[in-house]
Parts: structure tokens; C-alpha cells; sequence
């Protein structure tokens, strides 16, 4: 307690000081040399880099991407440490701070993601739009890492990809499923809900890629129909992405 006391102090101190020297020095370079002094103090002190950043964050919001920022830099191994510290002390942060991780090229994309995830759930649209939005090229492993590190989110993960990065959706869907097969259902009403116009495609795509799993067909088709899908085009699409016949009537049949 005493340490992270301490901590709190030090910090006052060196805030401080960059504030009544402020007006007399403009060098941008103070604040960066302020954080290391600050961290490289805390790490002196036995103080964990993730207990540092707690504390930093939970009571100088303010300073905390630049915290966040300068911590990276001087510790890039203990970047699961410094991110899960700052996520879960101010969840807010979230995307700024995934943002940060990934233009430092510290580790794989995947490995952010998932860090940040574990550390807030709630927060992983924020998340996984800031992943794709710096790394597109990773999005197929942003949408597998989040649905599998946090299934029960996989429509809310699949639904803000998707509006961010629309002409994705059939590489978003196959992911998702390819995943965790059983959150078909959730990820079809969750794309069906924001784009109505493009039902063929998402039907059609979530069919296909749970051939595997018949019973996740056949939910799909009934989420497909519960979100007012007209039964002849439901039909038609259904069977393009590979349902059967006897698939729709034991479905639908029981709709009636």
C-alpha cells in the first residue's frame, strides 16, 4: 500500500513540475522524458509495471495514453501486463489504447486483441473496430480471435465490423462461424437487423458455412425467418447456401 502511495506522489510531483516549467520550455519532448523518468522510478521501487499503470491511469486520466504510450516503448515485453492495466482501470481507453499497441509492431495483432478483450469484454466493439481500422489486413484473425475469446459477443463483434467494413461481410460471416460454428444464428440476426438489403448474401453465406453442423442450418433459417424474411426468397436462399428441402419444411412446417 505504501508503494502504491508513494507512487501516487511521485507522479503528483513530476505533473507538477512539467506545469510550472510549461510556460518557460515548450520542448515536446518534455512529457515523454516526465513518463519514463516516472516509470523507470516505479520499476526502481519494485513497483509493477501493471500496478504503475493502474494508478497512473486511475487518477490521471489525462496522462494515460501518453502513459500507456511511453510504457510500451520502455517495457515492449510486458505489453499484456500494460495493456490489461489500463483497459481495466479505465475501460474507456480501450480503443485508443489497442490502437497504440498496434502501431508499435510489439506483438501480433491477435495477441493485442485478445489482451484488451480479456481485460474489459464489454467494451470489445471498441476494440476490434480499432484493431481492423489499423491493421485491415488482419481482419479475418481480429473477427476469430474475439469470437473465440468472447463468444456470447460474436453479434455485437460481427455487427460493428461489418458496418465499418461492409464490403467484408462474407469474409466477416466465415470467420465468425468458422470459429464457433454455434453462434450462426446470432451473427445472422445481428447483420440481418442493420442490412436487410443484403439478407440473400448473409443467409446464403451463414447456410454454407455451418454444412456441417445441420442443426445450426436449421436455426439459422428460422432466425432468418423471425427476422421477417419473406418465406419464398428465405427458401431460395437457403437452399443456394446448400439447405435442403426437408431442412426448410421441418423449419418452416412448424412456423405455420
Amino acid at each position: 500500500m505504501k508503494k502504491l502511495v508513494g507512487l501516487a506522489l511521485t507522479l503528483s510531483s513530476l505533473v507538477h513540475m512539467h506545469g510550472a516549467s510549461a510556460n518557460q520550455d515548450m520542448d515536446k519532448s518534455k512529457p515523454n522524458q516526465i513518463n519514463e523518468r516516472f516509470l523507470q522510478i516505479q520499476v526502481e521501487q519494485n513497483v509493477t509495471i501493471g500496478k504503475a499503470i493502474k494508478v497512473i491511469v486511475s487518477h490521471y486520466p489525462q496522462q494515460a495514453a501518453s502513459i500507456v504510450d511511453t510504457a510500451l516503448d520502455l517495457y515492449p515485453s510486458k505489453y499484456k501486463e500494460i495493456i490489461h492495466a489500463a483497459i481495466s482501470a479505465q475501460p474507456t481507453l480501450a480503443e485508443e489504447v489497442v490502437t497504440i499497441a498496434l502501431s508499435k509492431g510489439i506483438s501480433s495483432c491477435t495477441s493485442i486483441v485478445e489482451t484488451a478483450i480479456n481485460a474489459d469484454p464489454s467494451y470489445i466493439d471498441f476494440v476490434v473496430t480499432a484493431a481492423a481500422h489499423s491493421t485491415p489486413e488482419e481482419l479475418n484473425e481480429i473477427v476469430r480471435i474475439a469470437v473465440i475469446t468472447e463468444p456470447d459477443s460474436a453479434d455485437y463483434i460481427v455487427q460493428s465490423l461489418a458496418k465499418e467494413h461492409p464490403s467484408k461481410i462474407v469474409e466477416i460471416l466465415q470467420s465468425a462461424i468458422g470459429a464457433v460454428p454455434f453462434v450462426g444464428e446470432y451473427v445472422v440476426e445481428a447483420l440481418l437487423a442493420v442490412f436487410p438489403n443484403d439478407a440473400e448474401m448473409v443467409i446464403t453465406t451463414a447456410v454454407r458455412e455451418s454444412s456441417a453442423q445441420r442443426e445450426n442450418v436449421k436455426r439459422i433459417i428460422e432466425t432468418a425467418q423471425n427476422s421477417g424474411i419473406d418465406i419464398e426468397k428465405l427458401e431460395a436462399y437457403a437452399i443456394k447456401g446448400g439447405a435442403t428441402t426437408e431442412e426448410l419444411s421441418q423449419v418452416l412446417d412448424n412456423k405455420e
